[in-house]
């Protein structure tokens, strides 16, 4: 029988919940605006996958290291535009 490896499941996960911030990101930088995005979500949210990054790191999934360091890059742009305004 072959062995599953389940970070396969977290690969897809990780790549499907990432790039859902890319048409945010996208139409922030576009339009150089970010007058309709919540700056308290967006901190509260950058703080929770920074720990989760964390957590990756720790427990040494490369899964939840990638997702949430890329994350945290794509919603790192949006907090700069939010705080530019």
């Amino acid at each position: 029988m072959l062995e599953f490896n389940y970070e396969i499941i977290g690969l897809v996960a990780a790549t499907l919940t990432t790039s859902a911030f890319i048409p945010q990101v996208y139409k922030v930088y576009k339009e150089k605006n970010a007058a309709g995005i919540s700056l308290t979500m967006y901190l509260i949210l950058f703080t929770g996958v920074s720990l989760w990054f964390l957590y990756g790191f720790l427990i040494g999934s490369i899964s939840v290291v990638l997702a949430n360091g890329i994350t945290l890059i794509l919603m790192g742009i949006i907090i700069y535009y939010k705080l530019k305004e």
